[in-house]
């Protein structure tokens, strides 16, 4: 067993030297955010939920950054200096990818030299128009227009619309303190849609924070309303 000695050390120096290596790289200085918007407008989703890629090519180990967007449609990522391929994977986000035409595909270059603010441009299916929210007796009721971007052979129907409920700012199924849902057969109007709940009771606040979320068939992701803060 004696004789694995030396191979054993010289095998944890050239791991020490490597990690040393390694360690040595500069640190990403480069910050690359925006939002993920139709026509300028931001798209907002499900935190943590909603992802998109970016590749650099050439470099050794061929695993994509995966950058998380916000709940309000924004994202930003700390990188390195270089040029980047951006790609949203086609199960992701309550929309699909434009083509780009410099690539002439839905993969969009960015070309990083320093910080730099880039919207991406989507198309969703459907956009969240004049939410509004008002409160009486504890009756908490929310309205909205539903607009269909995507029409003919490629639209797809809502399964379902939802309002939330929730003691903070993040609002989702997931922290939703009270929810109603509003199955897509029953709509009748998309210009007006409307939902009705019990104010839940939070101890220690007389508020919440409201949501109108969109289910389209077919699509896992949801779109959503903005964030709205509301009295009890």
């Amino acid at each position: 067993m004696k004789r694995f000695f030396p191979y054993l050390m010289g095998l944890t120096l050239a791991t020490g030297l490597a990690s040393c290596e390694f360690d040595n790289y500069d640190e990403p200085k480069s910050k690359l955010e925006g939002r993920i918007v139709y026509k300028g407008e931001p798209i907002n989703v499900e935190y943590n939920n909603v992802t998109f890629e970016l590749w650099e090519p050439g470099w050794q180990k061929r695993i994509p950054i995966t950058v998380t967007v916000d709940q309000d449609g924004s994202y930003s990522a700390l990188l390195f200096n270089a040029n980047y391929r951006l790609i949203i994977p086609a199960a992701q986000g309550p929309f699909r990818s434009l083509k780009n035409a410099e690539t002439s595909s839905d993969t969009v270059m960015v070309n990083l030299n320093g910080s730099q603010q880039r919207d991406i441009e989507v198309e969703p299916y459907y956009m969240v128009r004049n939410p509004t929210f008002t409160v009486n007796a504890r009756k908490l009721t929310a309205t909205c227009k539903l607009e269909q971007i995507i029409t003919g052979a490629s639209g797809k129907t809502i399964e379902r619309v939802s309002l939330y409920v929730s003691k903070t700012q993040f609002v989702d199924a997931r922290t939703s303190l009270s929810t109603t849902d509003l199955v897509g057969s029953a709509i009748k109007d998309l210009n007006a849609v409307s939902l009705v709940l019990d104010a839940p009771t939070i101890t220690g606040q007389n508020y919440g924070f409201a949501r109108i979320g969109v289910k389209i068939a077919g699509v896992e992701d949801m779109i959503f309303s903005p964030v709205q803060k509301v009295q009890f």
